[in-house]
């Protein structure tokens, strides 16, 4: 895979949906090396819906680029290479609207993508996010609202203690075709920022698949939000077991 030089932009919307999962479930559903994450006694996995623009290698001296809705599966990981324990996020599938990341994802830069079909309404208030991949592998809604508070029974129990979990794991490996082989991607936000939302439907194909997650192995958790991030995408060496 080529190397490109590191990426930068905004992010225009992304919202984090997340479940705790009962990690021995989690752990099945992740393969070597990585293991959960674990907050108060639960593993942590989710769904990432992020809107981009202006994305063009860092060097370009003005605001222009490509822009894509974009979707990741995820996990909350840790796991241990050169003698240290690392942090941060498993992905084992991603979707896009874009072609060009479809056909360069994995080639050129970090990250296999399949092509999708998003549908987005948003308000400054209330927002809807949902996809049907092309594949007709992966189908998701997540719709909710801005709220200034976690639900109670979320593992963090603030909305700063989700936000700096969610900081520190910035370092992403996303599942290849090759067998045991993982990309890796840093996203390195230049003024992280984020609220709360309250969800009022979610919906995944991936996390409500029963065979991989028993229906009381898995519940929702929180949803944080972020809008008008300027960023940058870090490619990071391949991690292979």
């Amino acid at each position: 895979m080529l190397k490109l030089p590191t990426l930068r932009g905004l992010i225009d919307r992304r919202i984090l949906a997340n479940y705790r999962i009962d990690p021995d479930v989690m752990q099945a559903n992740l393969p070597k090396p990585f293991r959960p994450t674990l907050v108060s006694g639960y593993g942590l996995g989710g769904i990432c819906l992020i809107r981009l623009k202006a994305i063009r290698p860092s060097f370009f001296p003005f605001a222009w680029g490509i822009g894509s809705e974009n979707a990741a599966h995820r996990f909350a990981v840790e796991w241990d290479a050169n003698g240290m324990t690392h942090r941060g996020v498993y992905i084992p599938r991603r979707d896009t609207s874009s072609w060009l990341n479809a056909f360069a994802g994995g080639r050129i830069f970090p990250g296999e993508h399949h092509r999708a079909a998003f549908d987005v309404k948003e308000t400054s208030n209330h927002l809807s996010v949902a996809l049907k991949s092309l594949d007709g592998k992966t189908n998701l809604i997540v719709a909710g609202s801005v709220c200034e508070r976690l639900p109670t029974k979320s593992v963090f129990g603030s909305l700063p203690l989700a936000s700096e979990f969610f900081r520190a794991g910035s370092l992403g490996y996303s599942a290849t075709t090759a067998v045991g082989r993982f990309d890796g991607m840093e996203l390195c936000c230049h003024d992280w920022k984020v609220e709360s939302m309250k969800i009022d439907k979610i919906e995944s194909s991936f996390f409500g698949d029963h065979s991989r997650f028993p229906q009381e192995s898995i519940e929702f958790d929180c949803a944080l939000l972020m809008r008008k991030i300027e960023h940058e995408w870090r490619g990071r060496e391949d991690l292979c077991c």
